[in-house]
């Protein structure tokens, strides 16, 4: 197939420029931003707004509490879903693929570029777990805060990142009329092959 003018070969440096004129765009105000959606043990579709906060040839990265509801969900099947959509620029990405967890090395390296108070709400909070009230979250962050005064804080060992490895990459652009161009990229063991879709 016939790739549109200006489109890589290659999934990963068509995901590069795409990204990199979302973070250029004064009206995308987190291009970062994705739907990472996962399936419950009930077998229900199940999204939420995540952060990719790394990306190589390798898959698209975000952290999380495994403890947390994508955390137990991905443990349990092991596939996800990450869609950005970029609406001032008319474009939107949808990636599909399995999930592992980054390195021990890749998860503290991360950690230690995270706020301080977002280290201590990753002791403090039960993620996904149901909060009696407010003032318990304050008082747990307190106590942690407190545990670890004057010396850094440690990763938890719950708390790492998940890579998404993609199986499937999709590129749409709107066009006039509805009539919108969708490009994808889908991997086998040896190399990733392209279509064209409908609208």
């Amino acid at each position: 197939m016939g790739l549109p003018r200006n489109f890589s070969s290659n999934p990963f440096e068509q995901f590069e420029r795409w990204f990199a004129e979302a973070e250029a765009c004064p009206a995308v105000l987190q291009a970062n931003a994705m739907c990472l959606s996962t399936v419950t043990p009930e077998g229900y579709p199940d999204g939420r707004m995540v952060l990719l906060k790394g990306r190589d040839t390798r898959g698209f990265v975000f952290y999380t509490n495994l403890e947390s509801t994508k955390g137990q969900s991905l443990a349990a099947v092991a596939r996800a879903a990450l869609t950005f959509h970029w609406d001032p620029l008319k474009r939107q990405i949808r990636i599909q693929g399995d999930s592992q967890k980054v390195t021990e090395e890749e998860a503290d390296a991360y950690w230690k570029t995270r706020p301080r108070l977002s280290q201590i709400g990753g002791w403090a909070s039960d993620q996904s777990r149901p909060l009696a009230n407010h003032r318990t979250f304050i008082e747990r962050l307190s106590q942690v805060a407190k545990k670890f005064e004057n010396v850094d804080v440690p990763r938890p060992a719950h708390w790492t990142g998940l890579r998404v490895i993609p199986k499937r990459i999709e590129f749409w652009r709107e066009r006039r009329g509805r009539l919108h161009e969708r490009i994808v990229y889908v991997r086998d063991a040896k190399a990733w092959s392209t279509l064209r879709l409908y609208p």
